[in-house]
């Protein structure tokens, strides 16, 4: 099992959005290659922090991957050359108590973490020993 984060403006689409619909949900309209790529590398049952970008700014909760990597719905540009894909997720559960960004920058053993070092990528992986350190510092 591998893990991952994905990144979402709460006002745009929320954990809480992904909890309410109740199922899968297509992680539509990444438009960066890195990411996309880390989404083709993805196998079911990994899993993945939910973060809210922008606002908030925190690891709100898990989710996990129940589709594979095909065409994302959204991707119709005339005369596109590239295929863009997504896979689809479900929530788990959501962290009793949401990270913040501020927090894990403070935290030395997660200095090496993407999100401290290249916040802009939408999709990233996340080592074991990130996951589990972020997971106790959000109470699971």
């Amino acid at each position: 099992m591998a893990y991952w984060l994905f990144k979402s403006e709460p006002d745009v689409f929320s954990f809480q959005d992904l909890v309410d619909k109740a199922g899968p949900e297509e992680w539509h309209g990444v438009r960066n290659y890195a990411a996309r790529n880390n989404m083709r590398a993805m196998v079911l049952g990994d899993l993945g922090f939910f973060y809210h970008s922008v606002k908030g700014k925190a690891v709100v909760g898990i989710a996990e991957v129940v589709a594979l990597a095909h065409p994302d719905s959204t991707a119709h540009e005339p005369g596109e050359k590239v295929v863009w894909e997504c896979v689809d997720i479900a929530a788990v559960k959501a962290f009793p108590r949401p990270v913040t960004l501020d927090e894990i920058k403070a935290e030395p053993a997660l200095a090496q973490m993407i999100l401290v070092n290249n916040s802009r990528l939408s999709v990233q992986p996340v080592t074991k020993q990130e996951w589990e350190h972020i997971c106790r510092m959000g109470g699971l």
